[in-house]
């Protein structure tokens, strides 16, 4: 039962949990930073900025296939909307060392496949996540045509980048209180009908 800043919550708790368990030793023979960042971050011509990092680019939203005809929950206070959204990330190292792309890479892969689940250890508070709420994350399966079709989007030629998709998302905590009632609904019987 997030709010609408549950999206930016996963991938800066996703950046933050990989830079925390990044061991020491790893980080002497290969430093490297772990950083959300934007599609413009990425577009931009100068990529320097991004020197040893692996960036976490949420290139995709989408409704999950299995809630999308869910609209409201009766779980929600005042029956608000619920949208229930997948967040597909692609997970790049920028760096001019093949040794360094492939191990840290590597190493990003298997602490991702430990933890598969982000749950509210992880997960930050800003998102208003309730303490038993969590989100799992999966492997994304993309083709070429697919990998190389996001590249040619973005701008920057090919990196190597592994995908994974964080489901499921619930949005459904109302950030501002309801407006005021503005219409009344009246009923209007015949004179002298009777109920």
């Amino acid at each position: 039962m997030a709010n609408f800043n549950a999206i930016f919550s996963v991938g800066n708790s996703l950046a933050q949990y990989l830079q925390n368990a990044y061991p020491p030793d790893l980080a002497k023979s290969f430093p490297c930073q772990f950083k959300l960042v934007s599609s413009t971050d990425i577009a931009s011509e100068e990529t320097t900025a991004l020197d040893q990092v692996v960036s976490i680019f949420l290139h995709r939203v989408t409704t999950n296939e299995n809630f999308r005809t869910v609209r409201v929950l009766q779980d929600t206070p005042n029956k608000q909307p619920v949208v229930f959204l997948d967040l597909h990330y692609l997970l790049t190292y920028w760096g001019s060392s093949a040794q360094a792309e492939q191990t840290i890479l590597g190493w990003t892969m298997q602490q991702l496949q430990s933890s598969l689940i982000l749950d509210s250890s992880i997960l930050s508070a800003d998102g208003g996540w309730d303490k038993t709420e969590s989100v799992q994350l999966v492997v994304a399966d993309l083709t070429l045509e697919d990998v190389l079709r996001i590249w040619d989007a973005l701008g920057p030629k090919y990196r190597l980048s592994i995908a994974y998709i964080a489901r499921v998302v619930r949005i459904d905590r109302a950030v501002t209180p309801p407006g005021p009632v503005v219409a009344t609904r009246f009923t209007f019987q015949q004179p002298g009908a009777v109920e």
